[in-house]
């Protein structure tokens, strides 16, 4: 019990800290100092009198979210005395493999611009200032030639690097458990197996509507569809975004998605400058929970001093090659620049930056690349087998799919439903089982092929396939 008032207390440390200057803190001060004045507010009661204020003024419920936000990226519980870079990731190997990841990164990067002979970190001259602030209102539509320009690196090489890695204190021999795990993966993470997914992902089984289900039979619509349309509305008036993520478990209606998803964001409707997301600093904070740290570039005959360095890129993410289909399905749902920046940076921030870090985290790219591994050899073995013997290791198929959270892959409103569950359960987890469930829906196909190149073929269109049955049924009907 002590342990949980020392964690609940760093926690609310935590997020105090966090909130301490923000637009919203401010905010909250103005409205408490313009709320003396009021008749309703008394001396002898100012504390209670104040919170009703919040309360019946829906400042209360903004807190609310800015506080469930916090929650929502907060690190796991940790010792407060513990290193820093035990929080962005417990493991030491881990931790290594991701610095030595890193090095690689930059190197190619570094290689690419001596090759083109172009600064990384460089002040613009003031002539250049100039155009480009003439410039400004045009960017996007006259670009640069880009075609000299390479991706720093491709979804295979991060695949080769997480294949590769190994914990140098582990014996086989001392966990039954994986050592029959016959995968790609070879680091021994806790992953869950059916009974916990199934009691996770409780809200998607059967007995339960579901938008892209109960919306495309043959029964009339309004006994599901125009009922949770309606619930939906309740639950944006509310303005409530722990309620916003319970809802969309069972999946978002078109028509409100951009404003459920912004809610459970906790994205606010005021004005903001829209920036280039290489140049946005303030996703420089994510890299206090996330176990990669920014690269650092260093002024020309500087190198290796560190007051001579700076994070470059600004935001210190190097782009790997299809980075953009993590925005491209929100210009479906934004019109306004600056609400689809927004909660892309918000969506990078919480979920999609850990399918490019080396991490031990449950939603982490190793860990999905496991359970992945661990749903298809332990529920469909001969599937699991076959494609093994043949060279088809299946991880070497699905693995573009998780690390693009299958953006590209699926149809858009396919997609959508399926980022619907990752904010509404708060994991990436999903995006394993339904890359299992591929796996098992076209296995008939898949046990008749004899080579890696023809299991890619059975599998190079999932356009076509409807996300919600294929869950439900991978997860509830047929693995026991």
């Amino acid at each position: 019990m002590q342990g949980e008032e020392e964690e609940l207390s760093v926690s609310i440390a935590h997020i105090v800290q966090k909130l301490k200057g923000t637009a919203l803190h401010c905010q909250l001060e103005k409205e408490a100092r313009g709320s003396l004045f009021s008749p309703d507010i008394k001396l002898e009661t100012l504390k209670e009198d104040i919170k009703d204020f919040f309360k019946a003024s829906g400042w209360e419920k903004k807190l609310q979210n800015a506080v469930y936000r916090e929650l929502s990226v907060l690190p796991a519980p940790c010792h407060p005395a513990a290193p820093v870079e035990h929080i962005k990731e417990p493991l030491a190997y881990m931790r290594r493999a991701q610095v030595s990841w890193e090095k690689r990164v930059l190197k190619s990067l570094n290689s690419m611009c001596t090759e083109l002979n172009i600064p990384l970190a460089r002040k613009r001259p003031a002539d250049e200032q100039k155009e480009w602030l003439n410039k400004w209102n045009e960017m996007g539509t006259d670009e640069p030639d880009l075609s000299l320009f390479r991706p720093v690196y491709a979804p295979k090489d991060f695949l080769e690097v997480l294949i590769n890695l190994h914990n140098p204190n582990y014996d086989r021999g001392e966990q039954p458990s994986f050592r029959t795990h016959l995968g790609l993966i070879q680091v021994p993470l806790k992953t869950s197996d059916i009974p916990e997914l199934r009691e996770f992902f409780s809200e998607l089984n059967l007995n339960t509507g579901q938008l892209g289900v109960d919306d495309s039979t043959p029964v009339p619509p309004e006994l599901f569809e125009n009922e949770h349309f309606q619930l939906g509305k309740k639950v944006l008036a509310e303005h409530d975004s722990a309620a916003a993520q319970q809802y969309v478990r069972q999946g978002c209606p078109t028509a409100l998605r951009a404003d459920l998803w912004a809610l459970i964001l906790n994205i606010s409707d005021q004005p903001e400058v829209l920036l280039c997301f290489s140049r946005d600093t303030s996703v420089l904070e994510h890299f206090a929970y996330n176990s990669a740290s920014p690269p650092k570039s260093y002024i020309r005959g500087k190198l290796g001093l560190e007051e001579f360095a700076v994070i470059y890129p600004p935001n210190g993410v190097i782009p790997f090659h299809g980075f953009s289909m993590y925005v491209a399905p929100l210009c479906f749902l934004y019109n306004e620049p600056a609400k689809l920046y927004q909660v892309f940076r918000e969506m990078y921030v919480r979920y999609f930056f850990r399918l490019h870090s080396i991490s031990s985290h449950i939603s982490g790219i190793m860990s999905l690349c496991l359970l992945f591994e661990t749903l298809l050899q332990t529920h469909l073995p001969q599937l699991f087998y076959h494609l093994r013997e043949i060279g088809a290791q299946p991880l070497r198929i699905s693995f573009k799919w998780m690390v693009r959270g299958f953006s590209g892959y699926l149809a858009t409103d396919q997609l959508l439903l399926l980022w619907d569950r990752i904010l509404g359960y708060n994991s990436l987890e999903i995006l394993a089982v339904l890359a299992a469930a591929v796996f098992a829906f076209r296995a008939v196909n898949l046990m008749e092929v004899t080579s890696l190149a023809a299991a890619e073929a059975v599998l190079a269109d999932i356009s076509t396939l409807k996300v919600m049955p294929l869950l439900q049924i991978f997860l509830f009907a047929v693995v026991t």
